[in-house]
Order: C-alpha cells, then sequence, then structure tokens
C-alpha cells in the first residue's frame, strides 16, 4: 500500500502545459483546473517507423527487436506477452487468456482473436454454490482449482502468428528466455504485489516459494530474481510450439496441480488438447466520421461503442475535462452501458446477446435520453429487439490484467489485452508461470429468483464474459487511425471510453487521453481518481450527484497508439502504472 501511495504522490504534480492545453475547450459551464499526472511527453515515430505501448520497458523493447529484426505487429505481440508472463505475473501470462485485434495494411481489414479461457467440459452451473444453495465465497473459490478455465493465450498468439507472422516462431521467445535464466530487475509495482496484504494469491504455497528469498524474506523492487522453471518453458514452446502448453508434460502438471486442494478442479488432458481460439470479423460499427472495432461477445467491447453512439446525442464534444457537466455526462453513459451490458452479454456459443438490437440507431437514441447533467438513481437494463429473458448477474471482475498496441514498419497493427484474471491469477504456478482463476469470472449464481438464468452462468466448454476490449478506430478511408486498450475489470469499459473521449470529443493528445482522472459509474456505484479531480471537481460532481469521494483511487493502464498528420505515429502510456510507449 505504501508503493501505491508514493506512486500516486509521484503522479499528482501539476503539469501547467496540460492545464493551458485543457482549459479552452470547456466553453458551456465552469472550468475547473484538475490536478492532472504529470504526462510524459506524448512518444511519436517517424512515418515508415513502428511503435510499442506497453506495461513494463523491457516488454517493449523485446518488442521493438521484433520489429527491428524485420517481424510483425504479431510477432513482436509475441514476444511482447512472453516477456510480460515474467515480469509482470500479476497481470497476464501463458497461463491466462487474452483477445487480439490485428489490422492488415495491406487488405484494410481487421482480425478479432479469441483467446479466452473455456471451462473444463465437467464444468457445472452450481459449480460455485454451497451445499446452503449459496454462492461461494469469491476467495474460497479464487484460490481453488476450480477457479481455472483452458488457457487460451498461447493458443489464440500461435494462430495469429500463422496468419500474420513474418519470421519463425521459435525466434520470439529469446528475451524471455534470457530474461527467465539470467534474472530481471523487481518491478516497484511487481515488489508492491509480492509484498500486498490485499493479494490472497501472494500468500499460497507456490507464490510463497517464488518469491522469497534464500535468506527467508520477500523480494523488493530493485532485486533480481530469476525464473529458470519459465526459461525451460518458454524454450519448450520455441522449440515445439503451442502443444507444448496443450500436451505433455506441462499440460499433465496443469491438471496435476489443479486437482489439489479444497474445491479440485475438474479440467482434464482432454480439455486442454481440445481448445481453439476463435478468429474471424470483429464487431464494427459507424461512430462520427470513424469507423470503431471490437472483438465481439463474450468481449464487452459492444458496451463502449453503445456508450460512444449515446454520446452523440449529448454536447459533450462542445464541452471538455475542466467542465464538470461533460464528466456528469460521462458518468450517465457509463451507467446506462453497464446496465445493458449487465444483463446481456455472455458467450454466444450459449446464451442469446441482443448485439444489433443494444445497438440499433433507434435504440440508442432512446437509451440516451437517460444521461442528463444531473444523476438520479440508476438507469435499469433496456429492451432492445431480440434481447432473451435473462437474470440479475452476479459476477465479480477483479483486475489483474494488462494491455499493449504494438504497430509495425509495414502499417499493421496489433491491439492486445491479455490476463490471468486476479493478481497470479489463483496463486498456483506450473512450468514457472501462474494458472489463471478465469472462471470466477462467471456469475456465482446460475439462475434470478424468479427462475430466470443469468447469460454468464457457467457451463462446460463455455467462456466467461469478458470486459476486455481491445480497440482499433479506421478513418473515414477506411485506414488505421488509433488502437486503445486498458485492464482493470469490469472498469475497463469506464478506461477505454475516457480515452476515447479525450481524443475524440476533446482533441487531445494520446498521452494526455490516457492521463485524464478515471471516472467510473455502474448502477449506484461511483467511483474516480479523487485527487486527480481535485476538489473543486469533486464538490461540482457531488452536486450533480456524481458521488465521488476523496481516497478513490483508479488505476488503469491504458496503452495507446494514434497516427497524426504526415503519417506520424503518436503513441500514450498509462502513468499509473510503470508502461512506456517508445517509437523505432
Amino acid at each position: 500500500m505504501r508503493i501505491r501511495m508514493r506512486r500516486l504522490a509521484s503522479l499528482l504534480a501539476l503539469s501547467a502545459a496540460l492545464q493551458l492545453s485543457l482549459a479552452p475547450v470547456a466553453a458551456l459551464a465552469e472550468s475547473i483546473p484538475l490536478a492532472m499526472p504529470t504526462p510524459r511527453p506524448a512518444a511519436t515515430s517517424t512515418p515508415a517507423k513502428g511503435m510499442v505501448a506497453a506495461a513494463n520497458p523491457l516488454a517493449v523493447e523485446a518488442g521493438l527487436r521484433v520489429l527491428r529484426d524485420g517481424g510483425s505487429a504479431v510477432d513482436a505481440a509475441v514476444a511482447i506477452q512472453a516477456v510480460l508472463s515474467l515480469v509482470e505475473p500479476q497481470s497476464s501470462g501463458l497461463g491466462g487468456g487474452a483477445f487480439l485485434m490485428a489490422y492488415d495494411a495491406k487488405t484494410g481489414k481487421i482480425t478479432a482473436y479469441d483467446g479466452r479461457e473455456t471451462a473444463p467440459s465437467a464444468a457445472t452451473p452450481d459449480m460455485f454454490m454451497g451445499p446452503e444453495g449459496k454462492p461461494l465465497s469469491f476467495v474460497k473459490v479464487l484460490l481453488s482449482g476450480r477457479s481455472s478455465g483452458v488457457p487460451g493465450a498461447v493458443a489464440m498468439l500461435a494462430q495469429a502468428q500463422k496468419d500474420h507472422g513474418k519470421v519463425a516462431w521459435s525466434t520470439l521467445f529469446k528475451d524471455a528466455e534470457t530474461l527467465a535464466a539470467d534474472g530481471f530487475v523487481v518491478s516497484p509495482r511487481l515488489a508492491g504485489m509480492i509484498n500486498s496484504p490485499r493479494a490472497p494469491q501472494a500468500s499460497q504455497p507456490d507464490a510463497v516459494k517464488y518469491f522469497t528469498k534464500p535468506d527467508g524474506t520477500r523480494y523488493k523492487a530493485g532485486d533480481v530474481l530469476k525464473n529458470p522453471a519459465y526459461a525451460e518453458t518458454v524454450r519448450r514452446i520455441a522449440a515445439e510450439g503451442p502443444s507444448a502448453l496443450y500436451e505433455g508434460p506441462i499440460a499433465q502438471a496443469i491438471v496435476e496441480r489443479l486437482r489439489e486442494g479444497e474445491l479440485p478442479g475438474s479440467m482434464t488432458l482432454e480439455d486442454l488438447k481440445r481448445y481453439k481460439p476463435r478468429a474471424g470479423a470483429p464487431l464494427c460499427r459507424p461512430w462520427k466520421v470513424y469507423t470503431v472495432c471490437v472483438p465481439n461477445p463474450q468481449s464487452s467491447g459492444l458496451a463502449i461503442i453503445q456508450a460512444l453512439q449515446m454520446l452523440e446525442h449529448t454536447d459533450i464534444g462542445k464541452r471538455g475535462p475542466t467542465d464538470p457537466v461533460a464528466w456528469t455526462l460521462l458518468a450517465q453513459a457509463e451507467r446506462v452501458m453497464y446496465a445493458d451490458r449487465d444483463r446481456y452479454v455472455g458467450d454466444p456459443d450459449f446464451v442469446t446477446v441482443p448485439v444489433a438490437g443494444l445497438l440499433d440507431p433507434k435504440y440508442v437514441a432512446q437509451r440516451a435520453k437517460l444521461i442528463t447533467d444531473k444523476a438520479g438513481p440508476a438507469p435499469s437494463f433496456g429492451q432492445p429487439k431480440g434481447a432473451p429473458k435473462v437474470g440479475v448477474d452476479a459476477t465479480h471482475e477483479p483486475g489483474g490484467t494488462t494491455h499493449f498496441v504494438v504497430a509495425d514498419t509495414q502499417g499493421n497493427v496489433v491491439s492486445m489485452t491479455t490476463t490471468v484474471e486476479s493478481i497470479f491469477g489463483n496463486g498456483r504456478m506450473v512450468g514457472g508461470f501462474f494458472l489463471n482463476n478465469q472462471l470466477t469470472d462467471f456469475s456465482f449464481s446460475p439462475v434470478e429468483k424468479d427462475g430466470a438464468p443469468a447469460a454468464n452462468a457457467i457451463a462446460g466448454g463455455k467462456r466467461p464474459r469478458s470486459s476486455m476490449a481491445p480497440l482499433i478506430v479506421l478513418d473515414k478511408k477506411g485506414k488505421f487511425l488509433a488502437a486503445v486498450g486498458s485492464p482493470g475489470g469490469n472498469a475497463i469499459l469506464s478506461y477505454n471510453l475516457k480515452a476515447m473521449v479525450g481524443l475524440f470529443y476533446w482533441n487531445l493528445n494520446m498521452q494526455q487521453a490516457v492521463s485524464l482522472p478515471n471516472l467510473v459509474a455502474r448502477g449506484e456505484n461511483f467511483s474516480g481518481d479523487a485527487d486527480l479531480f481535485g476538489p473543486e471537481m469533486l464538490a461540482a460532481l457531488n452536486a450533480r450527484g456524481v458521488t465521488v469521494k476523496v481516497g478513490q483511487l483508479e488505476t488503469s493502464g491504458l496503452q495507446g497508439v494514434i497516427v497524426r498528420p504526415g503519417n506520424v505515429l503518436e503513441g500514450g502510456a498509462d502513468p499509473r502504472r510503470e508502461g512506456v510507449a517508445k517509437g523505432l
């Protein structure tokens, strides 16, 4: 916690240059200065050069090395994920899942890759219910073998690399192998997670063994941590391909580890062997003069598109980030999008998701009427065309996730959000990496009181609903314009929406947009970066019913890249975490 507070303090230095760039936008109401984080300069890359924006500098360098060696954006993504799994294991890894959006500059097409974990074939809707018919405690399920889904990130990356790669798969794990074998410097954020009393996974036997030095103390920031087991794992994956994870001794170890302890998991070798990622056209819709593309459900990206389209019915674009009315409109749009998302989004192989109805212009206009300049009672879900009868959702969504963006020298782009779900997944390790707790993204209660099924109820082979929503924006000619994404559990939707509003309504550069305060409004609950808003803005928001309280903190991890005139790439990395955006 002390590390987090020191990190926050470093973010609160006032930036006069940024203030000047924001102030002129707010013309319709009072202008209230924001205590913005000290913004890093927006990273830029000259034409025909590439860029990487990721959550750890070591992962950024791994991606840039691949680009320098002639690799594609997808090639670089493989290398980045392999390093992040090692140096940022609290967020993502080989044992987790991901969504990847790949833009092909030659064809102008985007492919959406779905590497979301699946429930084992033996999973049942009541597997998180106790003997008294009530849901088990979240932490009890989290730490159990029952919480893990079949990992999808490696299989998904292998499919994407087969489709879009330019260099040999075997060459993409060099940085991860070297860092694991020789050791890497523990970052302040990782050290904070290792020693956090708020992360029960860090006190589990595998994590304790990994994060404890020979002298019996925990690793701290600046220490060098080696992981020879991980080095061996990535060597095998490099040589054998994804089958090294889904078959053989690593797969056997995963199954055995998940079957240990109370609430054992039911995953089998056959579940691992049969895993297949999804790939196909993304969900795209027009917005302003652009086209916004996101992964299809069970991703929740459609909610962001819905919110952006609803905001077109407001005057938020004539306001700005120093205007409390603008933030109130944003909060109100979020409440509506969450009401619909929470009710209807699930795995389309198992439930009907009324995508067309939710994004129908008439329905969007109707829902936009709920966006007012004062917040009242929470809006209920709507009734779009094609909506099934589904029950109230009971899903928990912690924020152990990360996002990165890669643009290569040929103009190809990857926007990828990847996760092990909670911090260090479920705390169990195999082959030097953590296993996920992704099944806790299902609704713990499978039915509503009246018997209506939850859209996100558990079932064998089903993918849990996800808030992960990597975005790609195309310009009016259908060419790549921008990519944005963030970790943050269910707050991902709010974080991404805020960045899009900053970029395209308030005309900020990418670094300013990701650095803006966060405001998350879902149901009756409001949360935000209280210190970044400052006391004046908090008072103005509270007067409008948006009750952000002193002391609240929203640690997004936004990364983004946008093309500026002259074909210049401009990147931004969220200053709340340790990421950087860097061009070739």
